[in-house]
């Protein structure tokens, strides 16, 4: 039977080995989120195509927060390199994340089990 810690250190090895490979057929284009805010904000119609908008410049109708990784990247004109950093640190932020409420949770089950009789 495979280990808890096996389970959980295969899927964050497959976590990162998908992002990083994400990194080379990402598209350029927006994705559905960022395609209907675009739409939302007046930017582009439904089926039309989306603005060209380059990396430093402000989208359309300006930024409505901006994001830790924005473009999935570290900026500076990092490249592929800082796409695959970022990717990676973002997982192991999240992977550390949910790891910390698990055994948040889990303590707090155990605490009641032992209070109860």
């Amino acid at each position: 039977m495979i280990s808890h810690r096996a389970l959980l250190l295969a899927g964050l090895l497959a976590a990162v080995i998908i992002s990083v490979a994400a990194v080379f057929f990402a598209s350029s284009g927006p994705d559905g989120l960022e395609s209907a805010a675009l739409v939302v904000r007046g930017a582009k119609t439904l089926t039309g195509p989306a603005p060209q908008v380059t990396p430093g410049q402000e989208s359309p109708g300006g930024p409505l927060f901006v994001p830790p990784f924005s473009g999935y990247s570290l900026g500076g004109g990092s490249g592929h390199i800082g796409s695959i950093l970022a990717m990676v640190l973002g997982i192991l932020l999240i992977f550390g994340a949910i790891l910390g409420v698990g055994r948040l949770l889990t303590r707090a089950r155990e605490k009641r089990e032992r209070e109860t009789p």
